[in-house]
């Protein structure tokens, strides 16, 4: 089990660092005034936590401005750079602010991580729009960051961040914080892009949730999902050679704004005289997340079971706009503007209506005095991250008399446990609690709210953001001191795997593989230390090697030339090993359109291409094409190839036309596995691929669930791979293979 809190902070046993802030938007907003634009603080505990930490640590606050500009410049407004902190904006047009903030993030994640799952909008075209910005952000704070200093990425906008800055800049320091659920695994994995974003928070030294739930919904899926290795009790995860820490970490609020605003508004102890109207509170931004509707109705509820309290309770419920342009929302405020009205018309009397229903923003010295005057608060969310209003409610009882209504769907109902918990979804339950509340006693209210305003001051914002710095730099420490190579993090995922059969049949590509990639694939040359590796694993008794190529046989063979491998060409066309040859029989009939296509790509003259004729398959290469000329030769030569009626495949820097069969390197490899095993060689035999090129996704998508599959790609792995694991280059892949061969997986504990 995890923790509740993450550990208390340390003191820091050397100088501060410098800190880079990545969140969504800075901390500006935007206003107009005599038709001119500029920039005004924005209001918030986080903001006022952060700079104070930004400036004495000196660092820099990364995000976007919230006006969509096409070149990214600020009109009419500049951004100051004071106090050692500099503010640097992110460049978003208004198609990229639609398609990654009001499409992937809020129609996509903010549904699906609160359970909304009929609102969720599964879209690729948002995705690839949130992937793109997402590596906007990361080059800029690469740009910002210090040697040693901590970059803290902010929130479910920006989750694949860490993943790119990661590889932008592989010493940095990273921790991420996410301000709302995560939630539990069978419904995160409803996500295509589950793994690619689970991939993005574990590129962190430190990921921060709410609250211990969220904490083992994570843990979950990086153990379901990626297969990760997982300490529950450390709240750790193995990722890529790393241990990465996962904490819970509530966040706070500005206590002593609040007990200032309050002070100021304070009208002394609540008087309960009979005469007097009870005053119950509700503040939220319009989101069907809120509950609104669902407490409306317990509201009327009360009304309808305790006809006592007609005259004697008013229910105000300020709710700040949000996105009324979208339909859904709209929608929505119809629902609740029809609830009060409907209320209000059952139950009003004479100069007393139940219901006061406030559409509007109110600053925080408007708010607060509501906070002050409620005797309830009703604070009832069907889903919610934290949950600050609640907090702020508390701070602002300074005579330790109001009583917290709060739905047990709110994180922070895991520490204001001397609130009232109901579920939002029962209206009775929640018309009880409001009943209870009215009726309490003075010395239950008391005890109650003591004991939940001392809560609230101990773990304020200023304390979780000291807290929350010093975790992910002892979290990064961690990190370096236990980090494995990339080697041995895909040993340990695999040994307990290879150990639990008596053979492994290991299956390799060449090209990017076994060899870099060279500017020229006639250099693609095995190196005395990759023959040497090779010789080894050949000798190897419960080894059995095949090479994998989308090059000729022929040429395969004379490049490898090792006995007692299978050998299989372009792209499984052509097979020979150990009491196999293999050509399939439909090629026959493409080779006069091959031959058609290598003519008509010849007279392209493309400067730099290169044709390679391979009997049944061919290939077009482009290494070395400029650049700028790649996209226009890559569609001169699709053209050709598909008026021979020849299937069209695309590699690293390569066209290739194919017979129009569906055949490759995954129908091949499965192919070579009954020829040499059997039928039933998952019983028997481990199967292992290795490859490194887009024609290698067929191979790992061949072998998802009887398999294991290894990505090699220098850098980071790509999004969109069916791999299960990944390497970064030959030098690494050459290291497995001599563990393989030395038999270091055959004691594993399976």
């Amino acid at each position: 089990m995890t923790s509740s809190h993450a550990p208390a902070a340390e003191p820091s046993a050397g100088p501060e660092r410098p800190l880079v802030v990545v969140s969504n938007r800075l901390p500006f907003q935007v206003e107009r005034e005599a038709g001119q634009a500029r920039l005004a603080r924005a209001p918030g505990g986080l903001v006022a936590a952060l700079e104070p930490v930004l400036r004495r640590r000196g660092g820099t606050w990364v995000g976007w401005t919230g006006v969509p500009r096409e070149d990214g410049r600020p009109s009419g407004y500049a951004l100051p750079d004071t106090d050692g902190v500099a503010y640097r904006p992110v460049p978003l047009s208004a198609s990229e602010v639609a398609q990654y903030y009001g499409g992937f993030s809020n129609r996509t994640l903010w549904p699906l991580f609160h359970y909304f799952l009929g609102r969720t909008q599964i879209d690729g075209g948002t995705w690839a729009a949130y992937e793109r910005v997402n590596e906007r952000f990361a080059e800029l704070a690469a740009a910002a960051r210090a040697d040693g200093g901590l970059v803290w990425v902010h929130d479910y906008q920006l989750l694949r961040v860490p993943h790119h800055l990661r590889r932008l800049a592989p010493d940095a320091r990273i921790a991420f914080f996410l301000h709302i659920p995560f939630p539990a695994t069978e419904v995160f994995r409803v996500l295509p892009w589950a793994r690619p974003l689970l991939r993005g928070a574990l590129a962190c030294d430190l990921v921060g949730l709410h609250v211990p739930a969220y904490v083992g919904h994570f843990l979950t899926s990086a153990e379901r999902l990626l297969g990760c290795e997982v300490d529950r009790a450390a709240g750790t995860v193995r990722f890529e050679g790393r241990v990465v820490s996962v904490q819970a970490h509530p966040i706070g609020i500005d206590v002593a704004l609040v007990e200032a605003l309050a002070r100021g508004a304070a009208p002394g102890p609540r008087q309960r005289a009979d005469d007097r109207v009870a005053e119950i509170l509700g503040v939220d931004r319009l989101d069907y997340t809120k509950g609104i509707p669902e407490r409306l109705a317990a509201v009327e509820r009360l009304l309808e079971r305790h006809p006592g309290y007609r005259r004697r309770v008013r229910f105000t419920q300020l709710m700040v706009p949000s996105r009324e342009r979208v339909a859904e929302y709209a929608e929505l405020k119809r629902q609740i503007d029809e609830a009060v009205g409907r209320i209000n018309g059952r139950f009003s009397e004479a100069g007393w209506s139940p219901v006061r229903y406030l559409v509007r923003s109110l600053p925080p010295e408007e708010l607060v005095p509501l906070y002050r005057g409620a005797d309830v608060a009703l604070l009832t969310p069907l889903r919610d991250g934290m949950n600050l209003v609640a907090k702020e409610y508390v701070a602002a009882q300074l005579e330790n008399d109001g009583v917290l209504i709060l739905s047990e769907m709110a994180g922070a109902a895991d520490e204001l446990q001397e609130a009232l918990l109901v579920n939002p979804f029962d209206p009775d339950a929640v018309a009880d609690a409001l009943h209870r509340a009215l009726g309490m006693s003075e010395d239950e209210r008391r005890a109650r709210m003591s004991a939940l305003r001392d809560r609230v001051r101990s773990n304020d914002v200023h304390a979780w953001v000291d807290r929350f710095v010093a975790a992910a730099e002892r979290a990064s420490d961690r990190a370096r001191a236990a980090a494995a190579s990339p080697v041995e993090a895909v040993e340990r995922r695999l040994g307990p795997w290879l150990a639990a059969r008596p053979t492994v049949a290991l299956l390799l590509d060449y090209d990017g593989t076994l060899t870099p990639r060279v500017a020229s694939p006639d250099d693609a040359r095995l190196s005395d230390p990759a023959r040497q590796a090779l010789e080894e694993a050949a000798r190897a008794p419960n080894l059995d090697i095949a090479i994998v190529s989308g090059r000729a046989l022929d040429d395969l063979k004379e490049r490898v030339g090792i006995a007692g491998f299978t050998y299989v060409g372009n792209h499984g066309f052509e097979m020979e090993g150990p009491g196999l040859a293999f050509r399939h029989e439909r090629t026959e009939r493409s080779l006069e359109a091959m031959r058609q296509a290598a003519d008509a790509l010849e007279a392209l003259a493309v400067p730099g291409a290169r044709v390679e004729p391979k009997g049944v398959t061919l290939s077009y290469h482009l290494r070395a094409v400029p650049a700028d000329a790649r996209p226009a030769a890559v569609r001169q030569a699709e053209a050709v190839l598909r008026r021979r009626r020849l299937r069209v495949t695309f590699g690293h820097d390569v066209v290739e036309g194919r017979p129009a069969l569906d055949w490759h390197k995954g129908r091949a490899v499965l192919h070579v596995l009954v020829h040499r095993h059997g039928a039933d060689w998952p019983a028997r035999v481990r199967a292992l691929y290795v490859g490194d090129d887009v024609t290698d996704e067929d191979a790992f998508r061949s072998l998802r669930g009887i398999g294991r599959s290894i990505c090699v790609a220098s850098n980071h792995v790509p999004v969109a791979t069916a791999s299960d694991l990944d390497l970064p280059d030959p030098d690494a892949v050459l290291q497995l293979v001599r563990w393989l061969a030395a038999g270091g997986f055959a004691h594993a504990a399976p």
